[in-house]
């Protein structure tokens, strides 16, 4: 696992990033262009058992040429961690005993409360955007990083 500045260091200059909101049961996964500006919700995995959530990991991988991973890092408003943030350690952690790729944590604070807001003037009501909520998650926080990595 490495910091945001040294995770930059290690990516080609085309590559695409894989953004993933960690949750207890449902992982919220989005991709980024190969030029790494935009992001844009890929799908959502259950995380019921870690070997099967790891194969799905690596198979998008795989299918999709990425080459770094960002896990939203769910810290506190007052910027301590959490209790959800030891486990999105957790979670780069174990990923980074099983994949190449060069993995970092990025704060996800107001990311869900973000990815809500910004499907409310959608013409979709509240449980569909519900539905998205894990994958608009994980874009707002791939999108995040990506815009921080082009500065």
């Amino acid at each position: 696992m490495l910091d945001i500045k040294d995770f930059k260091k290690k990516l080609d200059k085309k590559s695409r990033l894989m953004g993933i909101d960690p949750g207890k049961k449902r992982v919220g996964i989005a991709i980024s262009d190969e030029n790494k500006v935009v992001a844009t919700p890929y799908k959502v995995l259950l995380k019921d058992n870690y070997e099967t959530f790891l194969k799905d990991i690596v198979k998008i991988i795989h299918e999709n040429s990425i080459k770094g991973i960002i896990i939203g890092n769910p810290i506190n408003m007052d910027g301590t961690a959490s209790k959800s943030s030891q486990s999105a350690k957790d979670l780069a952690i174990n990923l980074s005993k099983n994949i190449s790729e060069p993995i970092t944590l990025w704060d996800e604070r107001l990311s869900s409360e973000g990815a809500f807001n910004l499907t409310r003037n959608l013409n979709t009501n509240t449980s569909k955007k519900v539905q998205k909520l894990d994958e608009n998650a994980a874009t707002f926080i791939l999108q995040g990083a990506l815009d921080y990595l082009k500065k």
